[in-house]
């Protein structure tokens, strides 16, 4: 084997397998791994990709963000292991590989206009994301069943209750209108 080949395989096995599918230009929360003497916690960060660079085990991406009005900007490392997750927030429609211009701009010069995934796009996405999920379906198909269950009993004693109120809150309005009516007679 050759160096390269070797250099290859063993980033091979320190590449994360779920990889999150983001593109530049989207809105991404990226949760990191903090150590603090003995303590670990996670910390998010919210932002704009404007920056994609790299290949393998040395991609990076670049979020920018305006908080409290100051610019900051970070990268990240993808395949990381301080990187525990990235979600994506929305989905920004842009024309562009980098995004830099956004550094100079605030307010409505820095929003980006969204872009909206298709049906199709969107059932094979769901599609996929049932394929390796299908434990996680199955508990939630019976936890919708014991809701069911529970809700049924609970029904009769809700129309039992709605039909003990009607007839009483009906009672004194005819009474109320039978004795107008007798005083109406008595005063012509």
């Amino acid at each position: 084997m050759s160096r390269n080949a070797i250099i290859e395989q063993l980033e091979a096995e320190s590449l994360k397998k779920d990889c999150p599918k983001f593109e530049i230009g989207d809105t991404v929360r990226v949760h990191t791994k903090i150590v603090e003497g003995n303590k670990e916690r996670i910390q998010v960060y919210e932002g704009i990709v404007i920056a994609k660079k790299g290949k393998g085990l040395s991609e990076t991406f670049s979020v920018y963000r305006i908080a409290y009005g100051s610019r900051m900007e970070k990268v990240f490392i993808l395949h990381s292991p301080r990187v525990v997750k990235v979600e994506v927030v929305r989905s920004g429609k842009v024309r562009r590989a980098k995004l830099y211009y956004l550094r100079g701009k605030t307010g409505k010069g820095a929003r980006l206009k969204e872009r909206y995934v298709s049906r199709q796009k969107l059932e094979k996405v769901l599609e996929v994301a049932e394929e390796k999920a299908p434990a996680k379906e199955e508990n939630k198909a019976e936890e919708v069943k014991t809701e069911a269950k529970a809700e049924e009993k609970e029904a009769p004693k809700k129309q039992a209750k709605a039909t003990k109120k009607t007839p009483k809150a009906k009672e004194p309005k005819e009474e109320k209108s039978e004795e107008k009516k007798e005083k109406s007679d008595e005063d012509k």
